[in-house]
């Protein structure tokens, strides 16, 4: 096929990567601790540790693996925190070992966290003591479930004061650890301590060795596994850092990660910014904006990620104005469509532009990005990273033309192998050509930029036009006494489905006649939203932010408000 983006690449991008540069995740690791090891690597609450530091923390927590637990090549460690100091040590501790890590989100129920253990089969677990009373229900019913439980506290990479204060605030005080009890767990630090006086044994590592399996798709059915090995991620890494190797420079950025690293678009963040020797700023509770915003006052950051509903929530944060952005380069968004109304807001407060991407938990997750040298927000998801095919396809898998709208599919060295365990899941996902199956729908212009226009199974057909949710989203959002909004389809006897749209306002006067007039000079009429409820509270969301269309279908009359 034909790569007609390649005209609009910015200078000095490559085609193509050198995906055989790093053999594994570990290599890229090894280089960067060895190039930058007195420089700070991940900072959190205050602290930071250099990469020397993190180097050594990470393979006395391999050798543990490898010694005292037995643990070989290929079995699967799981990591349920949030972002602590912690995490990066505990997860390149476990690829060092030659294992595969299992990122589990901390506020999984026990039902949700059951699968991932069984399915992943999973030998160990790093667990936060705040959450050890669902890991606790889960062991309790399945006694027969063979895991070794290491469990941390909030404070355990602090300086010692500090570890010790902050562990007795968050039990004692705050009462942020529910009761627990699990035998024979053995916690963080003194696994550290064992693995100290261990030998780490060379475990060798290829492209075909997988480094990740990383869940997806539980909100929509049965979370599946998708397998992301050494070789998708070096190539991704591959891809992001040619992207913006022109604007950032190694050794030099503060990278803020406000995201949660079990989640794959924080993963990659991370793992960039760590390959070109960044200070990683971990936000362990992006939702107490006084701490966020505290945080970002104290590092002069240059570079952040995020998801439209936090830029939103930042820039509605009166303590956002007081935050010097001057060193800012990059500012990122995936994970959900980024609003005009946010990305306008955004270049006006901090005088850069919101990049959005595009990716997926099976491509590792970036497929498709913006340049970094857009000035405005475009409403496009960009043109595909070097070494990425992307094409528009029908439902025969036919090639569509460019402005015809279809499922938007992918290739490259950075898609996954296939789910866990799921032989059938897998074949489905692809096409017999080798397409991954997005699930997205949208087009790709005559320049080769993508648009998405909404997801397959949230679109909305009306008296057979089709409707899509992010279009009303973006133009409701754009008044300005809404807050947020979603919109979904439901039935409708006369035109099949209808519009309807879920508003939280933060103008309490808004009324749905001034909603209604506000929508009528932006949308053709069988777009116009025919049912709009108020709700007093948030909307519910994914651990990401990203608002959950589908519980608002099945429980459409919940916290409504006159």
């Amino acid at each position: 096929m034909e790569k007609i983006w390649l005209k609009n690449y910015p200078n000095g991008i490559p085609a193509d990567v050198d995906v055989q540069e790093f053999a594994s995740i570990k290599e890229v690791l090894k280089r960067s601790c060895e190039r930058f090891a007195g420089l700070p690597a991940y900072s959190n609450m205050g602290v930071s540790m250099t990469y020397a530091e993190l180097d050594l923390h990470s393979r006395d927590f391999a050798a543990y693996l490898q010694n005292t637990l037995g643990l070989h090549k290929g079995d699967r460690v799981a990591i349920m925190m949030p972002n602590l100091l912690q995490y990066p040590v505990a997860l390149f501790g476990v690829l060092r070992a030659g294992l595969v890590v299992v990122n589990v989100n901390p506020q999984y129920t026990a039902p949700e966290l059951e699968h991932q253990l069984k399915d992943s089969g999973a030998a160990a677990i790093v667990v936060l003591e705040n959450f050890a009373h669902t890991l606790q229900l889960v062991l309790d019913k399945n006694p027969a479930l063979r895991l070794t439980v290491i469990t941390t506290e909030v404070g355990d990479m602090l300086p010692l004061l500090k570890e010790v204060i902050t562990n007795v605030v968050v039990k004692y005080v705050k009462k942020m650890v529910p009761e627990w009890d699990i035998p024979n767990t053995t916690e963080f630090n003194a696994a550290l301590r064992q693995g100290r006086e261990q030998v780490l044994h060379h475990v060798s590592l290829g492209h075909e060795d997988i480094a990740f399996l990383q869940y997806t798709g539980g909100t929509t059915g049965v979370a599946k596994g998708a397998m992301l090995t050494h070789g998708n991620m070096v190539a991704n890494l591959q891809q992001v850092g040619a992207w913006i190797a022109h604007d950032l420079l190694d050794g030099k950025e503060v990278f803020v990660c406000p995201l949660p690293l079990y989640h794959v678009y924080a993963l990659n963040s991370s793992l960039v910014f760590m390959k070109i020797g960044a200070n990683t700023i971990l936000i362990t509770n992006p939702r107490d904006m006084h701490a966020f915003v505290h945080d970002l006052k104290k590092y002069p950051f240059t570079a952040i990620i995020g998801v439209n509903t936090l830029y939103r929530a930042l820039l509605d944060a009166p303590e956002f104005s007081e935050v010097d952005t001057r060193t800012l380069k990059m500012t990122n968004a995936g994970g959900m469509a980024v609003q005009r109304v946010v990305a306008e807001r955004w270049k006006k407060a901090t005088g850069v532009p919101i990049i959005e991407a595009y990716g997926l938990t099976e491509t590792s997750p970036g497929a498709i990005c913006n340049p970094l040298n857009i000035s405005d927000w475009t409403g496009f998801i960009g043109v595909p990273f070097p070494s990425t095919q992307a094409t528009v396809l029908d439902e025969c898998d036919n090639e569509l033309a460019p402005g015809e709208v279809g499922e938007i599919c992918v290739r490259g060295p950075q898609v996954m192998t296939g789910y866990w365990n799921m032989p059938l899941e897998t074949a489905k996902v692809f096409t017999p050509q080798g397409w991954l199956r997005t699930g997205d729908m949208g087009f790709m212009d005559e320049r080769g930029y993508f648009k998405i226009t909404d997801r397959k199974k949230d679109m909305i057909i009306v008296s057979g036009f089709k409707v899509f949710p992010n279009q009303i989203e973006d133009v409701v959002a754009m008044h300005p006494g809404v807050a947020e909004v979603a919109a979904i389809g439901v039935p409708d006897e006369r035109s099949g489905e209808a519009v309807k749209i879920v508003v939280v306002r933060s103008d309490p006067l808004l009324t749905e006649e001034a909603l209604l007039a506000h929508c009528k000079q932006s949308l053709t009429d069988y777009k116009v939203p025919k049912i709009i409820e108020f709700r007093s509270e948030p909307l519910p969301k994914t651990n990401l932010g990203k608002i959950l269309r589908r519980q608002l279908r099945e429980t459409p009359a919940a916290m409504a408000v006159a």
